[in-house]
């Protein structure tokens, strides 16, 4: 059923092996022999260095990726593919995240600088002046 699929759990990881993981959780009973709960359904590959983070979109249709090649990636979790690459960050980007309405993303890296981009992909605004002076490690919107 299409509409069991849309609902249905699942989990998002990144990894130093520069792939991101889509997996199925299904919780098994006490009799399975097997304890697993979740096993991978699909593998996003695009990357060329480690993944350091990584956000859903809130309806959960979409992924942002950023990645130590300096990128972040937006993909369409159903179909797998990467819809945008964002490139402008000059070092390793270590934190991404959608804003509430999920119009904005902003992203923050080893360069020291925290930069808010479109959905297309574009670079709206960069904090240069008055901004960190070491990795920006984390962005959240609130």
């Amino acid at each position: 059923m299409a509409g069991s699929e849309e609902t249905q759990e699942f989990l998002i990881s990144g990894s130093r092996d520069k792939t991101l993981m889509i997996w199925d959780i299904v919780e098994k009973k006490e009799t399975d022999e097997d304890k697993e709960w979740g096993y991978p359904r699909r593998v996003l590959k695009g990357h060329s260095h480690f993944i350091n983070d990584l956000q859903l979109s809130q309806d959960s249709r979409y992924v942002l990726s950023a990645s130590w090649d300096a990128t972040l990636r937006l993909w369409d979790i159903k179909k797998g593919v990467t819809l945008r690459r964002f490139v402008s960050h000059t070092r390793d980007v270590l934190s991404v995240a959608f804003s509430p309405d999920n119009r904005q993303i902003a992203s923050g890296g080893r360069d020291k600088t925290l930069k808010i981009w479109n959905t297309v992909g574009e670079c709206k605004f960069t904090v240069e002046q008055n901004g960190h002076t070491d990795w920006v490690s984390s962005v959240k919107f609130y």
